[in-house]
């Protein structure tokens, strides 16, 4: 590829680091914020819906993680592709706006149906943010900050997370009180709380769209060129994960129909034979809808840009990243959901009570371990080529005898205590694979590099970790445990898959050393002009 200095209509910054930089991280932060109060408000809520519409726990499991996953996984590589090529600040900041409204139209949601349609609408809108927001910050700062950086815009999820608990909490109980009977409009507590949440992020994308753009690749001293037809390429994109026009790009790109055809077949016998052993049809069917689009979607980048798909699917480092890192997500994910539910259950707790002690405490320990997590990623990287991935094994170390106790504790009080505690193994490692993916592909490869990692650790980690555990929780009620003793149990199995995780994070310390020593040789070697300034 031709490689010029990029040049944009929006005056881009050629400055790296420095006050404005952190001014923008911040900024970013807040949106990322926003991001999570509108996804983790549900847990709190997930009592009030069940009883009110009629849904079990696999059907909420599937509500915060599959619906959403399947639609936010797969809108984020067009988007990730389009950040890669156009200007990132506005992508994010249209996103933002388009995610806020959804979520407070899911406060007007009468059925399962409604809203599983809405959170399809939040998933697509919260594509936009991450790939964009980790390829503008990774130009804004230096390589050796990359670590840090992305752990302190990451701390938007323990932020959003815990915040969210709590306002979901507060909420609930204000309005119940308030309106014991006959409230305005006939809305329930948990239809408020979406709307109230929702509607401060169209506020916050003006505020976005003020923010300057850094030029592309400035923080590693490349020049990348300008693409001529940025919306040309969305278009394609788009076209690409759509069935059934993925079927005309993949003819356009010269793949092979019969390949893909092929996987259809067997993604859809797997998923009919998924659906006929947990009777979930639903989420066996967004799943495969989201399988088999990924697999369309890499299929035609081998054909239409060889150098990124090489890149990233011929470096067995970064594969194995993105497996054993979203394989630990699938735990965090899952009881993270749960966690409020538990609480209420087994123990008898208020949603207020819960909202505020459970949701402050993953605020405050998630934000203190995603921090001091990509500081200590850095230092470890400047000392071991595979440092950061050492995060990894303490995470999981730490995590098992925690949330073991967590789940089984009799004492409530204790439990708020053990789920604070439970964040500094379990939030220090989301800066590790997001960074290791940016310092392994070129800088025009790192949004879609970014919106491939947050796409396996949304399929695997947010799609399967609550839904699992709630598939879970139902098997063990049905064979007549109580409600409390049957999530009890579905957690603790989760946590099985950290055989996988560990399996994957030995594999990638062991290919990293040399994937990114050989990264710019390989580069040339596909074709790119790397082309070093000053």
């Amino acid at each position: 590829m031709s490689e010029k200095q990029e040049t944009s209509n929006t005056k881009p910054t050629d400055k790296v680091g420095g006050r404005y930089a952190h001014y923008v991280l911040f900024v970013l932060v807040i949106v990322y914020f926003f991001n999570f109060v509108d996804r983790q408000i549900l847990s709190i809520l997930a009592e009030d819906i069940k009883a009110d519409l009629g849904i079990t726990d696999a059907q909420m499991g599937f509500l915060y993680g599959t619906v959403f996953a399947v639609f936010y996984a797969v809108f984020g590589i067009p988007l990730a592709r389009f950040a890669d090529v156009w200007n990132r600040k506005s992508l994010i900041s249209g996103g933002l706006v388009f995610w806020s409204m959804m979520t407070a139209l899911s406060g007007t949601a009468r059925s399962f149906t409604s809203l599983a349609l809405y959170r399809v609408g939040v998933g697509v809108g919260e594509a936009s943010a991450s790939p964009a927001a980790f390829s503008m910050l990774s130009d804004y700062y230096p390589p050796n900050r990359r670590a840090t950086v992305i752990a302190i815009y990451s701390s938007g999820v323990y932020l959003g997370s815990g915040i969210g608990l709590f306002l979901g909490g507060w909420i609930l109980d204000t309005w119940a009180t308030a309106f014991p009977i006959d409230p305005p409009l006939g809305l329930k507590g948990w239809q408020v709380a979406f709307m109230a949440v929702g509607l401060p992020g169209v506020l916050m994308a003006a505020w976005v769209r003020t923010l300057r753009e850094p030029i592309r690749g400035l923080s590693e001293g490349l020049r990348t060129a300008k693409h001529p037809a940025p919306f040309r390429l969305l278009g394609s994109e788009l076209a690409s994960v759509i069935p059934p026009l993925n079927l005309i790009s993949i003819v356009q790109s010269k793949a092979s129909l019969r390949t893909n055809i092929l996987a259809a077949v067997m993604i859809a016998i797997v998923a009919y034979l998924l659906i006929f052993i947990t009777g979930s049809i639903a989420q066996w069917i967004a799943t495969g809808i989201g399988v088999y689009v990924t697999f369309s979607w890499v299929q035609t980048l081998r054909q239409r840009d060889p150098a990124t798909f090489a890149m990233i699917f011929k470096s067995k480092s970064l594969i194995y990243t993105l497996i054993a890192f979203p394989t630990i997500s699938f735990v965090g994910y899952g009881i993270g959901f749960w966690t409020a539910p538990l609480l209420i259950r087994a123990h008898g707790a208020s949603v207020l009570e819960v909202g505020l002690y459970i949701g402050l405490g993953a605020a405050a320990g998630g934000f203190l371990s995603v921090t001091c997590g990509g500081y200590i990623a850095d230092w470890l990287k400047q000392r071991y080529a595979s440092g950061r991935l050492i995060l990894g094994y303490f995470a999981i170390i730490g995590t098992i005898p925690l949330a073991l106790w967590l789940i089984y504790t009799e004492s409530l009080y204790a439990a708020f205590w053990i789920n604070f505690l439970l964040m500094i193994p379990s939030a220090c490692w989301p800066s590790v694979p997001a960074s290791t993916a940016n310092d392994l592909v070129m800088p025009r490869m790192r949004a879609v590099a970014g919106a491939y990692y947050i796409l396996v650790n949304t399929f695997i980690g947010l799609a399967l970790g609550p839904y699992v555990i709630g598939q879970l929780s139902d098997l063990f009620a049905a064979g007549g445990m109580d409600e409390a003793s049957a999530l009890q149990s579905g957690m603790a199995c989760s946590m099985f898959i950290f055989i996988a995780s560990l399996f994957c994070l030995y594999k990638a310390q062991r290919h990293l050393p040399e994937d990114e020593a050989t990264r710019l040789k390989r580069a040339e070697v596909l074709g790119e002009t790397v082309e070093q300034v000053g």
